[in-house]
């Protein structure tokens, strides 16, 4: 699961890393400490064989859904179901995927059997480097005519070092997949799905307040931590 991330670096970081070319218009978003499902993030996709970043809502709307609540149970993607899955398996097909730019991501580890205490915990690369979470996207249109683009954030079974904190995890692509991911490198379905493995990279973890929690908390303080 991947239901917390903190984007704040700004656009001009996110242009360098992900090479998106000059002329892209420049998305209109805020540093966001505490990015949630629902929420409007920045994802990068291929346009006409080029690349582009925009705002995207997080929570995938598939374009034959009746309205937008799909979106609260859709966030993330397991990578062993989306293929068959309903709410993904069109996107999959259509090759609608794309990169999720986060700083990190936050993950809860169950301090007791039942759960009902739990140490947030932020997971970042170990250079502090923006990282790419794999993501589908699509394009839903409202009752009224509008047209809503969406992402879902795809997980898979964790690696060691996340195996102690929780059983999933986003799928990290390093720079090397992106262009297969993104689909610049021409590759099959099946190709691009063997990109869905755990991360085989070391990561950073350290805990942090539990204020994470609450969405409504959203300053840089959220990631600074704490004692366990």
């Amino acid at each position: 699961m991947c239901g917390r991330v903190r984007l704040s670096s700004d656009y001009s970081e996110l242009k360098i890393r992900f090479k998106v070319p000059d002329d892209q218009p420049a998305p209109n978003f805020a540093p966001n400490w505490n990015g949630a499902p629902t929420h409007s993030m920045p994802i990068v996709r291929l346009d006409q064989g080029r690349r582009l970043m925009d705002m995207a809502k997080w929570g995938l709307i598939p374009f034959w859904a009746k309205d937008d609540k799909m979106a609260y149970s859709t966030f993330n993607a397991r990578a062993e179901a989306m293929t068959t899955k309903p709410a993904y398996r069109d996107a999959w097909k259509k090759r609608h995927r794309c990169l999720v730019p986060v700083d990190n991501f936050y993950e809860w580890q169950k301090l007791d059997p039942a759960g009902k205490q739990k140490q947030p915990y932020a997971i970042a690369l170990p250079d502090r480097e923006i990282m790419a979470l794999a993501g589908l996207w699509e394009i839903w249109k409202s009752p009224t005519g509008e047209l809503v683009r969406s992402f879902t954030i795809v997980t898979t079974t964790p690696n060691g070092e996340m195996a102690a904190i929780h059983d999933r995890m986003p799928v990290i692509l390093p720079p090397a997949a992106w262009e297969l991911w993104l689909g610049e490198e021409e590759a099959s379905l099946e190709a691009a799905a063997e990109l869905l493995v755990p991360y085989s990279e070391h990561l950073v973890m350290w805990p942090v307040h539990s204020d994470v929690g609450n969405v409504k908390n959203n300053h840089a303080g959220l990631v600074e931590p704490v004692q366990a």
